[in-house]
């Protein structure tokens, strides 16, 4: 059994990225992913080098949140409103072709703008799970073989799943794996692993924050603009596992 243990979001905010060089710091976490169009992202990386987690960062493929990277994607009602991202787009509506454009424009410029800036992506995932999208994995897959992101984050099959739910996640991991990409064995979060344990080569996501208190925690939501969760320090339940990051995947 090995654990790999990912940082969702770096870049996004200022408060996200330092919860996560502290959760770096005290050997919680072995990975983060970066959100390209993150507002805090040129001081993240810098702070990243300052900390030595530099080569330890993949992408955060981004389409429901902030400010897209290019035109073709602002002008695509599907997933733009007002010029932002909208958090709602339909996974399940077939593109038009314009939008799968779009789409492949602004991911293929969210891997340049980390690339540009230096890093070699370790691998990626996304941000509220669209690259799970079966519209749109086709365009992150095209997107990551372009690229030379040969790792990516499986649909979640850790934890209480209804059977439907795990035969079409098992589907779409199986796809992943017919394309040519490496990948866990299990995907969940904390709170699955607190519930199941650890059965295999695992991932988990968190969200590493702080609350109104100052207190390191795995961010669940966020109440009055306050990021909410309990502490990520639950993760140390898991110290007694061989921990591997996703450069060694």
């Amino acid at each position: 059994m090995k654990l790999i243990v990912n940082a969702d979001d770096y870049g996004l905010s200022p408060h996200n990225s330092r919860a996560i060089a502290e959760a770096f710091r005290k050997g919680l976490i072995t990975d983060t992913t970066a959100m390209a169009t993150g507002e805090w992202l040129d001081e993240a990386l810098a702070l990243a080098k300052e900390e030595g987690f530099f080569d330890r960062i993949g992408i955060h493929f981004n389409l429901t949140e902030g400010i897209p990277l290019t035109g073709e994607m602002k002008n695509c009602p599907a997933f733009v409103e007002n010029g932002r991202f909208h958090k709602h787009p339909d996974r399940l509506h077939p593109l038009t072709k314009e939008e799968e454009n779009a789409v492949y424009k602004e991911l293929s410029a969210q891997v340049k703008r980390l690339t540009d800036a230096g890093l070699t992506l370790t691998h990626a995932d996304s941000h509220h799970h669209i690259h799970t999208g079966p519209f749109l994995i086709p365009i992150v897959l095209r997107v990551c073989h372009e690229n030379g992101i040969e790792k990516i984050r499986l649909h979640r099959n850790l934890g209480k799943i209804k059977l439907y739910k795990r035969i079409v996640k098992k589907r779409f991991n199986n796809r992943l794996h017919k394309n040519g990409m490496k990948t866990t064995e299990y995907f969940g979060s904390l709170a699955d692993a607190l519930l199941c344990g650890i059965p295999g080569v695992t991932e988990l996501m968190v969200h590493p924050d702080y609350d109104a208190n100052g207190l390191l925690i795995d961010r669940v939501e966020f109440r009055d603009g306050v990021p909410c969760g309990k502490a990520l320090s639950r993760l140390e339940q898991f110290s007694d596992e061989e921990k591997i990051d996703y450069r060694s995947l």
